[in-house]
């Protein structure tokens, strides 16, 4: 027993000598809680690991009974440990044996030992088990000896993270670290992704954690914060974000995050210990993430997102990384998993490499999963704690037909998913073969069948997929992957090229929606809006800002020059702004016409009805443009005053309700009254059951991602419309309305034989 304390730096050096011995694993875990005993005169030190099935084992003691190395265990939140380990804090106490959590081992023989130091071992804010120091005098232990155990337990904690204790592991009894997870989520796009994990924003793995030499160690930590510090004053000086709303304020909490002196003292104190800079970051930042992963408000949670994000631009700073390596160096069968994401971001990556999308947050109608969908991939999103559960390199089973994600599978899961694959793989085939076949219903009504876009990355399924033609183009995609706003000589090609992929068949452009939802970050708009949705967004923004629409009818006008050009108003509140539109459009005709230009063959102007405001205004409505298009999305949410984007509603009101299925009728009514085209485009036309709805309300033509249109025209050739039609005028009348639509509708499938 040494007669005084070791320091830290003494100690991790004597760490990185043992790391580097060729010995068995069991010996080095011996060796190291040994000299930890012998560094901090302590009579105790214990090593606990934690399991797969939430056991924390004894893995290495110096003190207690060696017999209950791998014997003794506690359940998480059982005892001292447990504590420890359920709540990724350290523990210091005079007198253990007085607290209430204190659980007897007998095994272990340690009921002579009073004062306990136990600290989680932690790797990314996750809790791999639990490293304690005992002695038989009542004492509390001070503040260095503290964070040498702790920085002890970082350097334990990349050991079982490598797989250094693998082989120490009994059948059956796997560590933490290699468990399989299940995570329940919602589905955002069907589909079955078997793969391995890409990480969107990969945590930066440390390696070298020992330093040679502590002062320029601190050099190099001042020299990044000071490039990090310059880079968001940067950003923030940038004429798109000098005004006040969300972008600046996320980029403002990043500077006070990075000129916090608690943080830079913390990491100092790191470096000091023996840790090198970006050691000293990991450290401080798996420690504050564990601190907080409990934290329900949401405010603060949200707030260690920022510094986690800030932590990881610092370590990429001083390990020279940019964050375009992970996508260059991708696995074929690539999963990749991230908190949130841009459209623009998942572009970045290669199609043929993707197998799936996994996000903790999103929603349905968020834009990286309209672009996820259009690529044919399955995503779950709503999957909280996926990234901090995940590794690269992980195996992953992405579930997107019901909102399912399997990490690291176990063999007989894995295999069962396998033969899912090959299931939808024949059913895929099936539809393939049903491409050029009629879309007719079994009693011969003809029914079109349109496809949604927004890239040119969709164009190839138009021919895939057998479409009649694209019901939905999304002009608004172009601009939000776009770094800046795109030109009019930009737009002009791109809509072309759409019109040439089409090869003849008809493309309905939506005018640029963005607002709301759909920010721009290169667009100036200094208003703050407390509900976006419901504010300055699509034809609103485009009639206040007419330059906006000016250009891209212009190059809608030019490119669709000998075509037919279908051109429809997004977010229409009241006629008169369809007036106001139809002024500007009738402008850029006659300016071309005047200068030369060829124009289009015909020009037909439509809406979209997705304000509620619209519904008392139909018959007019129908006699002022040439065609109409539902949509679904947005008019269910302010039908039913139900944010699209908030998860907690998201299954709350179904779109087969009566109320909303009475709302879709009387739209299609108004256009048969008029003889105007009624269209519908929106995630209710992708489903088989919601699609078949469609058809009985009167509904001839539905616009749905490429992916729909096999599994609704298989269900639609076997749909006996007339009869169809009975039972839903019926069920819409008034009597037994009050019955859930989407059960009748099931029943009604199974009765007649249509495949759902």
């Amino acid at each position: 027993m040494p007669e005084k304390k070791v320091g830290p730096r003494h100690l991790l050096k004597r760490l990185r000598e043992l790391m580097q011995m060729q010995i068995e694993p069991q010996e080095r875990l011996d060796r190291i809680v040994r000299d930890i005993a012998a560094a901090m005169v302590a009579e105790v030190c214990s090593l606990y690991v934690l399991r797969a099935d939430g056991v924390l084992e004894l893995y290495a003691t110096e003190g207690l009974n060696p017999g209950s190395v791998h014997q003794a265990q506690l359940r998480l939140g059982q005892g001292l440990v447990g504590t420890i380990a359920a709540s990724a804090r350290a523990l210091n106490l005079s007198d253990a044996q007085k607290h209430p959590a204190f659980a007897y081992l007998p095994e272990t023989g340690e009921e002579v030992y009073h004062s306990f130091l136990g600290v989680p071992v932690l790797r990314a804010g996750r809790t791999l088990g639990v490293l304690v120091v005992q002695n038989r005098t009542m004492r509390i232990y001070l503040d260095d000896e503290i964070e040498a155990l702790e920085t002890t337990a970082m350097v334990i904690a990349e050991m079982i993270a490598s797989g250094g204790l693998m082989r120490l592991t009994r059948p059956g009894l796997e560590l933490d670290m290699t468990r399989p997870v299940r995570i329940d989520g919602l589905a955002f796009n069907d589909g079955i992704g078997l793969g391995h994990v890409v990480l969107h924003e990969p945590r930066i793995v440390v390696t070298n954690l020992f330093n040679e030499d502590s002062g320029k160690e601190s050099q190099r930590l001042d020299k990044a914060l000071s490039s990090v510090r310059l880079s968001i004053d940067d950003m923030l000086s940038r004429r798109e974000v000098a005004f006040e709303g969300e972008h600046r304020a996320v980029l403002e909490t990043y500077r006070m995050f990075a000129n916090d002196q608690g943080w830079v003292r913390r990491l100092n104190e790191a470096i000091g210990n023996g840790l090198t800079a970006e050691a000293a970051v990991e450290k401080v930042q798996s420690d504050m993430r564990a601190r907080m992963q409990n934290m329900t408000d949401p405010y603060l949670r949200e707030r260690m997102s920022d510094f986690d994000d800030l932590a990881n631009r610092l370590l990429r700073q001083l390990m020279g990384r940019s964050t375009e390596e992970t996508a260059s160096a991708l696995p074929k069968d690539s999963i990749i998993v991230a908190r949130a994401m841009g459209a623009a971001d998942l572009l970045d990556y290669p199609r043929d490499k993707l197998r799936g999308l996994v996000l903790e947050d999103g929603a349905q109608t968020s834009h990286v999963v309209i672009v996820a969908r259009a690529m044919g991939i399955p995503v779950v999103g709503q999957l909280k704690g996926a990234v901090s559960m995940s590794d690269n390199g992980d195996e992953i089973i992405v579930d997107g037909d019901v909102g399912l994600v399997h990490l690291r599978p176990q063999s007989d899961l894995e295999k069962a998913y396998v033969e899912k694959v090959r299931f939808r793989a024949r059913r895929q085939q099936m539809f393939r073969e049903l491409r050029d076949e009629p879309n007719t219903t079994r009693d011969g009504v003809v029914v079109d069948l349109m496809m949604n876009a927004g890239l040119l990355v969709d164009l190839p399924q138009l021919a895939d997929s057998g479409a009649a033609g694209i019901g939905l183009f999304r002009t608004e995609l172009q601009f939000m992957v776009a770094s800046t706003f795109p030109r009019a000589e930009a737009q002009e090609d791109f809509y072309r090229s759409v019109l040439q992929a089409a090869n003849g068949k008809p493309v309905t452009f939506r005018s640029i929606d963005i607002g709301g939802d759909k920010v721009l970050p290169y667009f100036k708009n200094a208003r703050v809006e407390e509900n976006p949705a419901l504010g300055w967004r699509a034809i609103r923004l485009t009639l206040d800002r007419p330059g906006l629409l000016k250009t891209q009818v212009r190059a809608l006008l030019k490119a669709a020059a000998g075509r037919e050009l279908k051109l429809m108003l997004p977010m229409v509140t009241e006629l008169g702004e369809i007036v106001q539109a139809r002024r500007i459009i009738d402008v850029e005709v006659r300016h071309l016409s005047r200068h030369g230009h060829l124009l289009p063959t015909t020009l037909k102007l439509g809406v979209m009805v997705e304000v509620p405001a619209l519904l008392w205004q139909l018959d007019e409505l129908m006699t002022m443009v040439d065609f109409v298009s539902v949509g679904s999305n947005d008019l269910f949410q302010f039908v039913m005053a139900t944010d699209r984007g908030n998860t907690t509603m998201a299954n709350r009101f179904d779109a087969l309700s009566v109320p909303f299925l009475r709302v879709l009728k009387a739209i299609v009514d108004a256009g048969r009254r008029s003889g105007t085209p009624v269209t519908l485009c929106g995630e209710m036309a992708g489903r088989t059951i919601s699609a078949m709805a469609l058809l009985g309300l009167g509904y001839r033509s539905i616009s749905m991602s490429a992916a729909s249109i096999g599994p609704v025209k298989a269900m639609m050739r076997e749909l006996p419309l007339a009869k169809l039609e009975e039972m839903m005028d019926e069920a819409l009348s008034g009597r037994n309305a009050t019955l859930p639509m989407r059960e009748k509708l099931q029943s009604w499938a199974e009765e007649h034989g249509v495949p759902l």
